[in-house]
């Protein structure tokens, strides 16, 4: 009997710096950016300790556009995906990794969300999307169907 796996996911952060977006030979975006998570706990001396956690996110096609436009430095936003490991050799021809999580949903948090709203398709702009104010604010919120893209 196969027993399947999970790799899943779940982060509420704040962005370190504006998403950087480039293209692939067929055009595909890529969107890079990173999240801060933080854990507040008290240490064994009774003294309140805060570790920050940086986590590298990469959304591909619609999603990275939407990332890139939508999202600045210090935006909060919930970030849903698989963790995937890859290497690649430096130009020092050293063997590098890294670890990151290939965003498959991003929500806006906080007041840009509100302001913003959701993401809707807007079929007169060529594939542009464009936010439309939702009935009373709410959350923006976008998914991504999953691709297996080359890096």
């Amino acid at each position: 009997m196969d027993r399947g796996s999970v790799n899943k996911a779940i982060l509420v952060g704040n962005l370190g710096a504006d998403p950087e977006i480039r293209y692939t030979s067929s055009g595909q975006g890529v969107a890079n950016f990173r999240i801060a998570t933080n854990r507040v706990y008290t240490d064994r001396n009774g003294q309140r300790q805060e570790q920050t956690e940086w986590h590298n996110i990469v959304a591909w096609a619609k999603l990275a556009e939407i990332c890139e436009r939508y999202l600045k430095k210090g935006s909060s936003v919930y970030i849903e995906g698989r963790i995937q490991t890859r290497s690649w050799e430096d130009q020092s021809g050293q063997k590098r990794w890294t670890t990151e999580i290939v965003a498959q949903q991003m929500t806006m948090l906080g007041s840009a969300a509100g302001v913003r709203g959701d993401i809707e398709r807007d079929e007169s702009a060529a594939g542009e999307e464009e936010y439309t104010g939702p009935p009373g604010g709410g959350t923006g919120t976008v998914e991504e169907e999953e691709e297996d893209l080359p890096f």
